[in-house]
């Protein structure tokens, strides 16, 4: 049989500011002392008044702008009341019925709202004993919250990679997910009737994208096998066994009645209209970067880049290693043979650069090597200057301390390819005499055979030989 799918997303992001949500206490949840972070005020103590964090509603401010929400004129806190022992209040500051932004869409997905709220503490298990440690609690929390519009995993695993860019491209939140700064949760439902939405049941805090995956694919695969016996889904929240790729009950999911919002009385309302703005949004909207889908758009149509390509999407996922191929492009542009400059610097780029960056633990920002400088050892090589080892070896060198020019270095180093023939026969005829077996075994039709005298023979060039004209010359001279 088959059904209809429905799946809502409501997403939780730490955000990045400097102090928690409602104290000056530092934004620091993975401080490796507990309780370290913490006042009266994040601990609830009696009499301690909560202050506003004017950073935090900027940056659900500059979310909501670049998703094209609409801000509301005059947002206020409500208290949401359940008990868990990691929730020092009893209740938590949240948003509930004048959120900061109404709207908006992301990837075709129409989204409800988008709040602020503080985030809660955290448990600790060992030994048979929960300890709790609140430097987590009250940390600024975004919670994004789509329509039930989704109707794929697919789907959902899309918006979720796309949403975290965009945090990261806005700078306000890292939303790393193996460190908890981004949680997904998913509301699924499936329903026999196209007409209605089923039972809707919640998979908590995946953390995770494979999971979001994993986890929303099985619940749907758990609810159809349910009704297709005949048997009802019980309205609940469930977690994800990554082990056992199965999600599991934890409680039955609450209505919103249950957590008895109520307006936050130590809190004011908000006032956005242009009289009273405590934030210029104007200002605001200008201060947007350029955005995920706007780059991808861009890089399609200038630099010739393929949409939806791999290429394509780890430059929009890195804005480090895109703003370099962009210099880089710039510089390249500027020289005889652009084209080739820039088609095998894309090579060299997403190979070696970045393979550097993760073996020596560098970023973008902290790489030595300029765009300049990448462009003149791309360049070298493709006028014949440089071997493709040796281009290797400058990038190594360059990329971890500050250099001299690559011509400079090549200079300094006797490392300009050989491509002097006589020098090269020389080199081949001792090789040939060093390996008669292998030259037996190509003279015998064994192809494999000459790319080992090619191998020993630019070893015996310290590398720096042209290996075309090398594979050239002993072909000829092996066939006198």
């Amino acid at each position: 049989m088959k059904y209809k799918l429905t799946i809502g997303l409501e997403i939780h992001a730490e955000l990045k500011t400097r102090t928690k949500m409602f104290c000056g206490c530092p934004n620091n949840p993975h401080n490796a002392e507990p309780n370290a972070n913490v006042c009266p005020v994040c601990l609830a103590h009696p009499g301690a008044l909560p202050v506003i964090n004017r950073e935090a509603i900027r940056s659900i401010l500059k979310v909501g702008l670049a998703l094209g929400g609409k801000i509301s004129e005059h947002p206020k806190f409500d208290r949401k009341s359940y008990f868990y022992p990691d929730l020092p209040k009893g209740y938590q500051i949240s948003q509930y019925g004048l959120p900061l932004i109404n709207g908006g869409e992301l990837v075709g997905v129409k989204l409800e709202r988008i709040h602020l709220e503080e985030d809660t503490g955290r448990l600790a298990h060992a030994h048979g004993v929960s300890l709790v440690d609140y430097n987590r609690a009250g940390v600024p929390l975004m919670e994004l919250v789509t329509k039930p519009v989704i109707d794929s995993a697919d789907k959902a695993l899309e918006f979720a990679k796309e949403l975290q860019l965009l945090l990261r491209y806005l700078d306000v939140s890292d939303a790393d997910m193996e460190k908890g700064q981004m949680r997904v949760e998913a509301n699924i439902s499936i329903s026999p009737d196209r007409k209605k939405l089923g039972t809707k049941v919640e998979l908590k805090n995946i953390n995770s994208f494979k999971a979001v995956k994993d986890a929303i694919a099985s619940e749907i695969e758990r609810q159809a096998s349910l009704l297709g016996k005949g048997e009802r889904v019980v309205q609940e929240t469930r977690g994800w066994n990554e082990d056992k790729k199965i999600t599991f009950s934890q409680r039955i999911k609450e209505e919103s009645d249950d957590y008895r919002y109520m307006p936050e009385p130590d809190l004011p309302p908000l006032d956005f209209t242009a009289s009273g703005s405590p934030i210029d949004i104007k200002e605001l909207r200008l201060s947007l970067p350029e955005l995920p889908w706007e780059k991808r758009k861009r890089f399609v149509k200038e630099y010739g880049l393929k949409k939806g390509s791999d290429e394509l999407e780890r430059l929009i996922d890195d804005r480090g290693e895109a703003d370099f191929f962009e210099k880089f492009v710039s510089e390249a542009k500027t020289k005889e043979h652009s084209g080739k400059i820039i088609n095998l610097g894309i090579n060299y780029l997403d190979s070696d650069l970045v393979g550097i960056i993760k073996a020596e633990g560098l970023s973008w920002d902290t790489l030595c090597i300029t765009p300049e400088n990448f462009v003149e050892t791309i360049e070298m090589v493709i006028k014949g200057s440089i071997s493709s080892t040796t281009a290797k070896q400058i990038l190594q060198s360059a990329s971890v301390s500050p250099s001299p020019s690559p011509s400079q270095i090549v200079a300094e180093n006797k490392l300009f390819q050989i491509s002097d023939e006589g020098i090269l026969l020389t080199t081949i005829e001792e090789i040939v005499r060093e390996n008669s077996d292998a030259v037996i075994r190509y003279k015998a039709g064994k192809e494999k055979a000459l790319k080992f005298l090619v191998g020993q023979t630019m070893g015996k060039l310290s590398g720096r030989g042209n290996p075309a004209l090398v594979e050239r010359l002993l072909r000829d001279y092996l066939s006198r």
